[in-house]
């Protein structure tokens, strides 16, 4: 699936959208409670930015949806909340640099690149494991969380997943890619 290069949305597309995100909103409540749908809508309307944004997130199956609200800074936040790593996201190695020192059966494209792409950040392993708090994720599938420095200089780069009834946490080289690995993104509106 590739990423728009046009930053705005249609009015269809802009309702379409919203339809969307209302109706999983309401159907997740453990998710966000004590949040209400007129206040997010409001930011959306004031950000139709953001609202791209999480339309290159829906479009690539991340089912974004609200899971926390930042009173300090006036943000609602979302993830990335299907079931599996984003079915649109999957097959690509960590970065960029990554991606260039690949020889031979080079992925087409990066989890870095493309979350900067759609405006988005990759979640941390903290976030991962708070989103993992909410309910089951990953339960087949894998996700690349951001990375610290020091492991990434050596090479690596951390994924998680599900299995067994607990968040794992491994380590990859930055250049590997498997079908069943993506990643999933954080947005603030």
């Amino acid at each position: 699936m590739t990423v728009s290069n046009k930053k705005e949305l249609s009015l269809e597309q802009r309702e379409e959208l919203l339809r969307k995100l209302k109706a999983r909103f309401e159907k997740s409540m453990h998710r966000h409670e004590g949040v209400e749908w007129a206040n997010v809508q409001a930011k959306l309307d004031a950000n139709p930015e953001k609202l791209w944004r999480l339309n290159e997130m829906e479009v690539t199956g991340g089912e974004p949806d609200v899971v926390g609200y930042d009173k300090k800074k006036d943000e609602y936040i979302f993830y990335d909340c299907s079931a599996e790593s984003p079915k649109g996201r999957r097959s690509v190695c960590y970065d960029r640099e990554a991606l260039e020192s690949r020889k031979k059966h080079k992925p087409d494209n990066n989890a870095i690149d493309m979350a900067a792409d759609m405006g988005i950040e990759l979640l941390t392993e903290e976030q991962y494991r708070a989103l993992q708090q909410l309910e089951n994720f990953d339960m087949k599938t894998s996700s690349w969380v951001q990375t610290p420095a020091d492991i990434r200089e050596l090479g690596g780069a951390l994924f998680c997943d599900r299995r067994f009834g607990h968040v794992f946490v491994y380590h990859n080289g930055a250049d590997s890619y498997y079908a069943a690995r993506g990643f999933r993104g954080s947005l603030r509106v």
